[in-house]
């Protein structure tokens, strides 16, 4: 009986073929009649009635509001019908229910179909699921947050670390202050020449150290040697040598060399892609600071481990007594 129903109110506008094409085209859709009461559903198409869950014969003759539950907006609601009354096309996501009670987020795009003389006879509504697309976006968020809260925490804690140093070094209180100030403009130029910097732009790896020690060695260049060939950082690599470095100069800062006035880092690398061979390694060595202990908590090592390994490769970290010792292989 349905059947019969929804393809006879179909070819009122169409022809079967047509009506064919729709009713097994890939996008979800239902046509709906506002010139009945509650503009019931009078057509649905096969890919609509796989994304709900339900049969044709459950939802011909009803209102799409049976796909509304406990978490579908007022706001969203109200959209769909102000599109319907004022017959424009319009997108709104909306919160939508299968048969089994499963939720989705349903990018809703509704519209009028206007007979020859401008007159609304029909509305259409297509539907696409954008659940994942959501729900990786809110985890990319509280993913960027978390980071952003971390690495606040670590700028807060380096900056107590300069100010702490600078003062011991100084008595003036102007040249105590000059140079705060400058340590400080250089901790900021760092995040902003490395970390945040434009995707694509390569930097080169001596530049990258340099810039990041610099900001974070509060005795500046005499507590750090860098020692490598002068070669550009892979590009895949970019975003996982600035964090890692700044992770390390952080970590120094708070717990290691670099809290010392003695302190000292010694960064050595190799970029085999640039003699021809395959890879991409560095050892971080830290000496002449406090006797080291292993922190309990490892936020920042997690961190760039998780992201070593993201990327093909393996960072080890060896806490000796010392100082640490960071180890970072790519192997291709």
């Amino acid at each position: 009986m349905y059947e019969e129903s929804s393809a006879a109110r179909w070819d009122l506008t169409s022809d079967r073929s047509m009506a064919q094409a729709v009713r097994m085209a890939r996008i979800p859709l239902c046509i709906t009649d506002p010139n009945q009461p509650d503009n019931p559903i009078i057509f649905a198409n096969t890919a609509f009635l796989d994304l709900t869950g339900y049969s044709e014969a459950e939802v011909i003759g009803k209102n799409c509001r049976f796909l509304q539950g406990p978490d579908t907006t007022p706001k969203s609601i109200f959209r769909v019908r102000k599109a319907i009354e004022d017959q424009r096309v319009e997108t709104v996501e909306i919160i939508n229910y299968r048969k089994d009670g499963s939720r989705f987020v349903n990018a809703l795009q509704i519209g009028p179909i206007l007979d020859d003389a401008g007159e609304m006879t029909y509305c259409f509504g297509s539907q696409l699921d954008v659940t994942e697309t959501r729900d990786a976006e809110d985890r990319a968020h509280k993913l960027a947050s978390d980071e952003l809260i971390h690495r606040l925490g670590n700028v807060v804690n380096v900056m107590t670390v300069i100010i702490r140093l600078t003062a011991r070094e100084e008595e003036d209180t102007y040249t105590f202050g000059t140079k705060v100030a400058g340590r400080l403009r250089a901790l900021s130029d760092a995040h902003l020449q490395t970390i945040n910097r434009p995707e694509g732009q390569a930097m080169g790896l001596r530049e990258l150290a340099r810039t990041t020690l610099l900001a974070y060695a509060p005795l500046g260049q005499d507590q750090f040697t860098l020692t490598g060939p002068e070669a550009m950082i892979p590009r895949k690599l970019n975003s996982f040598v600035a964090l890692g470095l700044h992770e390390l100069a952080t970590n120094s800062v708070k717990h290691g060399a670099l809290s010392s006035a003695t302190g000292r880092v010694a960064l050595n690398w190799e970029n085999r892609t640039a003699t021809g061979g395959a890879g991409f390694s560095f050892r971080w060595e830290e000496a002449g600071g406090p006797r080291v202990v292993r922190s309990s908590r490892r936020s920042g090592s997690r961190m760039i481990s998780e992201l070593a390994t993201a990327m093909g490769g393996t960072i080890e970290f060896d806490w000796q007594d010392t100082g640490l010792i960071a180890r970072a292989d790519f192997p291709d």
